[in-house]
């Protein structure tokens, strides 16, 4: 088992990530986001630095296409063609430059603007730019990693049921996040070390996301915009609180 390893991570280390992408996946599923900067937040903490961007992006990548095939039926597709240019610009920029964003400041954005659409009316031009909203998430993933946030802000100004919104949601996060996968290999980034960990949250976490539809089909629409917006909030002020704390 330590063989199939990679350097610097430990078996203990292993099972706690196992343990976070089921969780993760769940909520996911369940109330329709929460799972990335969860999962992020534990990874942050046992996985090598130089490692935690792509391989976070990978594992996202599975599990959102999970919930995407789990419900394909529901997914609201007008939301993707222009999400998708805008993914493909930002992802190019964002591997494009060298200098790191602060990760305070993108935090301290991210959460106020989440913050803003919770407790604002969308603007109407919100749900009309959906190249904007791939582009900003798609170039700030590269450096933040977790931005289901923000794309999560723009499938709710679409005002979906339950189900077609975590499966929008879910699709487009498959897109960015499976783009960022590339970028990072075109970068040089060896998935191969990876590959068993990997493989493996994946299947956790399509466990974890099978589980969270079963809540999901039991809440009403009304319990779970409630539920996602204080979701929404709660995670935008961990964000704030992280950015401001940040040396």
């Amino acid at each position: 088992m330590l063989s199939l390893l990679p350097e610097g991570l430990s078996l203990a280390a292993f099972w706690i990530t196992m343990a976070a992408s089921f969780a993760g996946s769940f909520i996911t599923a369940a109330f329709g986001i929460g799972g990335g900067g969860l999962l992020l937040a534990i990874l942050a903490s046992i996985v090598p630095p130089a490692a935690l961007i792509p391989v976070h992006g990978v594992v996202q990548a599975g599990s959102n296409a999970g919930r995407m095939v789990m419900l394909w039926r529901e997914i609201f597709w007008p939301a993707l063609p222009w999400f998708a240019v805008g993914t493909l610009i930002g992802v190019a920029i964002g591997g494009a430059v060298a200098v790191e964003l602060p990760p305070q400041y993108v935090q301290i954005g991210v959460g106020a603007f989440v913050i803003y659409t919770v407790l604002a009316r969308a603007p109407r031009w919100f749900s009309r730019w959906p190249l904007f909203t791939g582009l900003i998430s798609s170039f700030l993933t590269m450096f933040f990693g977790a931005t289901g946030l923000f794309v999560a802000s723009f499938t709710k100004s679409h005002k979906l049921p339950r189900h077609a919104h975590v499966a929008t949601h879910a699709t487009l996060m498959t897109l960015q996040h499976g783009l960022k996968v590339v970028a990072f290999g075109v970068l040089g980034f060896a998935y191969a070390d990876w590959i068993w960990v990997i493989a493996l949250m994946i299947g956790v976490g399509l466990v974890g996301t099978y589980a969270g539809r079963l809540v999901l089909n039991r809440l009403t629409d009304v319990r779970f915009g409630l539920t996602l917006n204080i979701l929404l909030v709660l995670i935008s002020l961990r964000l704030i609180w992280q950015g401001i704390t940040t040396p």
